[in-house]
C-alpha cells in the first residue's frame, strides 16, 4: 500500500489566515464596489438605491477628479524614479567600506522611520511663506529666491515630492545594498582577468543581477505613491485650491461631504489604477531578472 503523504502543515491551520483576510479584505472590497453604483449619501444611509454607472460617469465629468489622476500620476512616477535612482546611488557608495558607513547609513535610512504626520508638519514649516526656507534665504542676501512654496502648483508639488522622496529613499537604499551584497565577487574577480573596466562591470554584471531588488523597490515605490495621501492631507491638503489633489484626497473630501456613492467609486478606480500598474511594472521588471 502506499503511504500518504504528509504536509508538514495540515490545510484547517490556513483557516484563521483565511477568515481573517476574507472579513478584512474581501468582504469590503465587495461591498465597496457594490455601494459604487448605488446612490449611497448621508440622507439614503441604510436605503441605497441603484444607479448603475452614474457615479463613475459624474466622477469623468469631474475636472477636479481628472486633475487628481493627473497628479497622482505625476506624483507616482516622479517619486517612483528620484526614490529608486537616489537609493541605488547611495547603495553603491555605502556598500564599500568607506569610513563611518554605518552611521551613514543609519542617517539616510531614519527619515522612514519618522512619523509622516511629524515629517509633514515640520516640512510645512519649513516651507510656508514665513518659514525657515525663506528667512535663511533672506538671511543670506538671497530675497530674490523667497516664496510662498505651497502657495503655487509647481513648488507645492515639487515640495511634496521633494519630501516623499527625502524619507523613501533611505530605504530603498537598504534593499538595493542587500541586492548588491547578494552578487557574488567571483563575477568581479572574472571580469578584472579579463581586463574589464570598472563601468563595463557595472553594465554586463551589476546591472543584470539587481534587477531583482530593483522589481521590488519599483512595485513598492509606484503602489505606495498612487495610493498616497498622508504627506499630501499634512502638507497641502490638496491645495492651494486643487493643484495638489490626488486620487487619495480626492476620495476623503468626497467622502467627507456626503458624497459616499461617488467617493467609493472613486476609490475603486484608484484601486484598479493601482493594481493594473503594479502588475505591470512588476512584470516588466521580472522578465528581465537573471538568475546569479
Amino acid at each position: 500500500m502506499k503511504r500518504k503523504k504528509k504536509s508538514i502543515y495540515p490545510l484547517y491551520a490556513l483557516i484563521p489566515a483565511l477568515v481573517m483576510y476574507t472579513v478584512f479584505s474581501v468582504v469590503p472590497i465587495v461591498i465597496s464596489l457594490t455601494l459604487s453604483f448605488t446612490d449611497w449619501n448621508m440622507n439614503r444611509l441604510f436605503t441605497p438605491e441603484f444607479v448603475g454607472g452614474a457615479n463613475y460617469a459624474e466622477l469623468l465629468r469631474d475636472p477636479v477628479f481628472l486633475r487628481s489622476i493627473g497628479n497622482t500620476f505625476l506624483f507616482a512616477f516622479a517619486t517612483t524614479i528620484l526614490k529608486t535612482g537616489i537609493g541605488f546611488i547611495l547603495a553603491l557608495a555605502l556598500v564599500k567600506k568607506v569610513a563611518a558607513r554605518g552611521i551613514l547609513r543609519t542617517i539616510y535610512y531614519a527619515p522612514c522611520v519618522i512619523s509622516i504626520t511629524v515629517v509633514g508638519v515640520l516640512f510645512k514649516s519649513i516651507l510656508a511663506n514665513r518659514g525657515l526656507l525663506n528667512n535663511v534665504l533672506i538671511g543670506i542676501g538671497l530675497d530674490n529666491l523667497t516664496r510662498d512654496w505651497l502657495g503655487s502648483y509647481a513648488t507645492a508639488i515639487g515640495s511634496v515630492i521633494f519630501v516623499e522622496t527625502w524619507m523613501w529613499a533611505g530605504f530603498n537604499m537598504f534593499i538595493f545594498i542587500s541586492g548588491l551584497q547578494a552578487i557574488s565577487a567571483d563575477y568581479y574577480e572574472s571580469a578584472t582577468l579579463d581586463g574589464a573596466a570598472a563601468f563595463d562591470k557595472f553594465r554586463h554584471i551589476t546591472l543584470p543581477l539587481i534587477v531583482p531588488s530593483m522589481t521590488v523597490v519599483v512595485t513598492l515605490s509606484i503602489a505606495g505613491g498612487l495610493k498616497v495621501f498622508d504627506i499630501i492631507y499634512v502638507i497641502t491638503n490638496g491645495g492651494p485650491g486643487f493643484d495638489t489633489q490626488v486620487l487619495a484626497t480626492y476620495t476623503y473630501q468626497s467622502f467627507s461631504l456626503g458624497f459616499l456613492g461617488e467617493s467609493t467609486a472613486g476609490s475603486v478606480i484608484l484601486a484598479v489604477i493601482v493594481v493594473i500598474i503594479s502588475f505591470a511594472m512588476n512584470q516588466y521588471f521580472t522578465k528581465r531578472e537573471v538568475e546569479m
